[in-house]
């Protein structure tokens, strides 16, 4: 499984998002647009990811990309599918996915902590997954979603 965040913000959650990756066995994160490095442009550790990935970012491999369109373009091509977490017309249950065991060539997206993903990355992905909501909330925090969906996909 691979790994893809489109625009986070919060170093907070990308070190959580790399801590639950790594539990779940993940091969690879893209960081992509805006989403913080776990290094800083003078290749000093940022203690406020590294606090919350307790090192998982040393263990899994990453790799900041611009453009998350082109990277999933290109994984396309190697025949992974892309399932993004998002709440959107076309999305299904989580749970629903019928991906579950199968998670060798699947991309998992989640995007920006306000903003979500764009209708432009939607549009490439085979799936749109989403949580369904029963409370007064609209959503959940984007590591805690990317957890609740991954740890329901290796199942």
């Amino acid at each position: 499984m691979i790994v893809i965040l489109h625009n986070i913000r919060s170093l907070q959650n990308v070190g959580s998002i790399f801590r639950t990756a790594d539990a779940a066995g993940a091969e690879k994160i893209y960081l992509c647009g805006i989403t913080p490095k776990p290094i800083d442009e003078l290749g000093r550790q940022r203690d406020q990811l590294t606090k919350v990935s307790l090192g998982a970012e040393k263990y899994i491999p990453w790799e900041h990309i611009k453009s998350t369109s082109s990277l999933i373009r290109r994984l396309k091509k190697d025949k992974y599918k892309v399932f993004a977490i998002e709440q959107s017309k076309n999305s299904i249950p989580y749970n629903k996915s019928n991906a579950k065991g199968q998670m060798s060539k699947v991309v998992l997206v989640v995007g920006n902590e306000v903003k979500g993903l764009p209708k432009s990355i939607l549009n490439k992905a085979d799936k749109i997954l989403e949580i369904p909501m029963f409370g007064k909330k609209e959503s959940l925090n984007v590591a805690v979603a990317f957890g609740v969906v991954v740890f329901e996909l290796i199942k």
